[in-house]
């Protein structure tokens, strides 16, 4: 997951909003939600769903996929989230329990303790088990930057993936190897990010992460995961391109990778996809032999009406376009929302809103109530092709 927007993206996404509504300037006020509202509006749209099937049934009457993200903690204390978790899904994601700060506190000492219960739990409830993530450029211990060098960093990437990899040998469906390798903004001919693992081992570091995990863990599915592609912009198309570029020579190189992760933290306030462009990158992936796996989905309401239900409108339609689109693609294999429950996201600390108000995000509410979000994605799910 990211955890901060670059500041092209960012200005794109504001600079948008003049367009949208028609203004030369959108003010950051109280006319805000006004315009968010009317550019956004849908209130003949019909969220009808036929049936009571879970969206795990749904998705798996196509050949899909559904799951999300999850912290112990949470399906721990609240039962009502377990209920739906177990009813819902049929994938769980560690939502930061495999991450680097979380499973090494040391650089000789690992902890699988809270991962261990969700793989678990998981196996328990006939859950499919996501390894997120490998490689990152966050989320790394306090220590890294002290330890870490040159001459050492090879050896810590190797340990730590092969230590990983082996732990959870067999049991991963599949693995985001790398996360979040390109940033158009750094400024590099081939797209990809500053971070320390390519300032110390150079751009080969990705080819290298997933030779390992493919040794160790073969049977898994290899992932490329990143945000930052779905809109019409210069910022999202660029990264497209950088992306696919990465995957091209990954695949050229005989790299065993297998999938592109999408992570799809949409933006309440842009109301629409340009489907072609979007459609054209997804069958440019899948020309390539990989699967293709939607792993983060959320819509972030921050910018919108203040009104819960016309906002609960706009998420659910973007929610159903966004998907009607991607499942057209025959590779997509699998939707996840990053959490169920708008209880638990990471919206209401990143992006909370300043009307103090609850953010609505995902497919279930605080009380675990069906909203409208979770029939945009059963409907996806049943006008979806069949794999």
């Amino acid at each position: 997951m990211f955890k901060k927007m670059s500041l092209g993206r960012r200005y794109f996404l504001y600079a948008s909003l003049s367009i949208l509504t028609g203004a030369s300037a959108v003010s950051i006020g109280e006319n805000r939600n006004f315009i968010y509202s009317q550019a956004l509006d849908n209130s003949n749209k019909d969220f009808k769903v036929a049936g009571k099937k879970s969206l795990k049934a749904r998705a798996a009457a196509k050949g899909l996929i559904y799951g999300a993200a999850a912290v112990k903690d949470y399906l721990v204390s609240n039962t009502n989230l377990k209920t739906s978790f177990v009813r819902e899904c049929n994938m769980l994601v560690p939502d930061y329990q495999l991450k680097w700060d979380s499973i090494r506190p040391h650089p000789k000492k690992f902890d699988f303790t809270k991962s261990d219960w969700l793989a678990q739990f998981a196996q328990r409830h006939g859950m499919f088990f996501r390894g997120h993530t490998l490689v990152w450029h966050q989320a790394l211990p306090v220590w890294f930057k002290e330890v870490a060098n040159r001459k050492n960093a090879e050896s810590l990437l190797l340990e730590h993936i092969t230590t990983v990899t082996k732990h959870y040998g067999g049991k991963i469906h599949s693995w985001d190897v790398v996360n979040e390798a390109i940033e158009i903004d750094d400024g590099r001919t081939d797209g990809l990010r500053k971070t320390p693992w390519l300032e110390f081992l150079g751009a080969d570091y990705i080819e290298l992460a997933f030779r390992t995990a493919a040794a160790c863990d073969p049977k898994a599915m290899l992932v490329y995961n990143d945000y930052g592609l779905e809109y019409d912009s210069y910022q999202d198309g660029a990264k497209r391109t950088a992306v696919l570029k990465l995957l091209e020579r990954l695949k050229s190189r005989g790299t065993p990778i297998h999938a592109l992760g999408i992570q799809s933290h949409l933006m309440g306030h842009i109301p629409g996809f340009n489907a072609k462009k979007l459609r054209s990158f997804l069958a440019d992936v899948a020309s390539l032999g990989l699967k293709i796996l939607i792993t983060e989905l959320d819509v972030v309401d921050q910018e919108l009406t203040s009104d819960p239900i016309a906002r609960d409108r706009i998420i659910a339609g973007l929610y159903e376009d966004y998907l009607n689109i991607v499942l057209d693609e025959r590779a997509v294999i699998a939707v996840l929302t990053w959490g169920l429950s708008d209880k638990y996201t990471w919206v209401s600390s990143f992006y909370p809103r300043s009307d103090k108000s609850p953010v609505r995000p995902l497919p279930l509410d605080s009380n675990m109530k069906y909203k409208l979000a979770w029939n945009a994605i059963a409907r996806a799910f049943d006008h979806a092709p069949k794999r």
